[in-house]
């Protein structure tokens, strides 16, 4: 009988811990937490998506997007993580709190009830790079050509959506998991042009030199920001307010003039 009463006394003092776990993981707060002085926080970044975050030739992390973030976490007290991650595994990163954000010229245009965004920073727009000498000047010229993107991007999106009838026309479209890539295979030949963000463009023709042109001719626009899980308001308001801070007292553009990014730049009235 003792032996009896001490096995229900033991069950029912597990499932009571049970009960009382359940309950504090229901108040945690993890899909709308905000966060105090001296916390981590981790932004997840594609580390090959200069000028946003990217690699340098020293091994360090930097970029447009990662230095904004730096200064918001300096400000509010918080210790700044830079993680590189997969781009098409950036959700489930996300959702398994591996990362608090995505900040890494990342598109809300089509995605704003996925995630709970910050206010959008860049005006941005989708094009085609090609080579200087190739003979293609506008996107009816694509037809029967090769043109890479960047899997999971906005070109990709924007080619299986507004511009589905232009991708009908390519040879073939081309995904990589990075714009070196892409950029490998223009200089080879194996891919006849590049679908990408202008801003991305820019750099890296910039840093490629006068080898490859952009097409006059725009295959979408839409606008950058901040990407919070899902229902994370509390966090992206503490983000929010820093960064019109920042916007208030010049800082943001500053760093965006050092970018490259100025005439890009969505300022608040």
């Amino acid at each position: 009988m003792k032996r009896k009463l001490a096995g229900l006394l033991a069950l029912i003092l597990a499932l009571s811990l049970v009960l009382l776990s359940g309950c504090g993981s229901k108040d945690s707060g993890e899909d709308n937490s905000a966060k105090a002085e001296g916390d981590q926080f981790v932004v997840g970044f594609d580390a090959e998506f200069p000028p946003y975050g990217y690699k340098n030739d020293e091994g360090e992390y930097v970029g447009f997007d990662l230095e904004v973030a730096q200064e918001v976490c300096e400000r509010n007290g918080w210790e700044y993580v830079a993680q590189p991650i997969d781009w098409d595994s950036k959700d489930s990163e996300l959702n398994s709190g591996t990362i608090d954000c995505i900040w890494n010229g990342f598109t809300m245009t089509g995605r704003e009830d996925q995630y709970t965004f910050s206010d959008p920073y860049i005006d941005n727009s989708q094009v085609v790079v090609v080579k200087a000498d190739s003979g293609i000047s506008s996107l009816k010229d694509l037809a029967g050509k090769v043109v890479a993107v960047q899997t999971d991007s906005s070109a990709e999106s924007c080619l299986a959506d507004s511009q589905a009838d232009l991708a009908a026309t390519f040879a073939d479209t081309d995904v990589q998991k990075d714009y070196n890539t892409c950029f490998l295979n223009l200089e080879s030949g194996a891919v006849d042009a590049i679908a990408m963000d202008v801003g991305v463009a820019d750099y890296q023709i910039a840093q490629r030199g006068s080898g490859y042109v952009k097409l006059d001719e725009n295959l979408s626009t839409e606008q950058y920001a901040v990407g919070f899980k899902l229902g994370n308001e509390a966090l992206r308001d503490q983000v929010q307010k820093t960064l019109d801070e920042m916007m208030a007292d010049g800082t943001f553009q500053k760093i965006a003039e050092k970018w490259g990014l100025s005439d890009m730049l969505i300022t608040k009235e």
